[in-house]
């Protein structure tokens, strides 16, 4: 006697109830995910966004490639002509400043100033 798959699958008896089950599961995925993946990700783009649209002129930034320099220029287009040494200025878009690079570079290099304060000060 032979069965295939057809045959199996019609002799298979029809579940009682449950049939709200998996929508509430997939309703719940959802949810979860919202909270943890999309929700963050939007917040941290809408923050990024305004830290590149208060950047100003003199300010020390990080790009997001690692580039350390001082702004020079904003341009009319939205880009930066950033003063990387002296004399020597390369021109960026305003979205490649890196808001977590910058942010870690200030707080360094507030801690090495307070620290040398600290020690002339002893």
């Amino acid at each position: 006697m032979q069965a295939n798959f057809a045959t199996i699958l019609l002799q298979a008896a029809p579940q009682a109830g449950g049939g709200m089950m998996p929508l509430f599961l997939m309703g719940g995925m959802f949810i979860v995910m919202y909270f943890f993946m999309i929700r963050p990700q939007a917040k941290k783009a809408k923050d990024q966004k305004a830290f590149a649209d208060s950047i100003a002129v003199d300010e020390q930034v990080v790009t997001t490639s690692g580039i350390h320099g001082r702004i020079n220029r904003i341009n009319d287009d939205g880009t930066l002509q950033l003063d990387i040494a002296r004399g020597t200025f390369v021109t960026i878009e305003r979205s490649a400043v890196s808001m977590e690079m910058t942010a870690a570079f200030r707080k360094k290099k507030e801690t090495a100033a307070t620290a040398t304060t600290a020690t002339v000060t002893k």
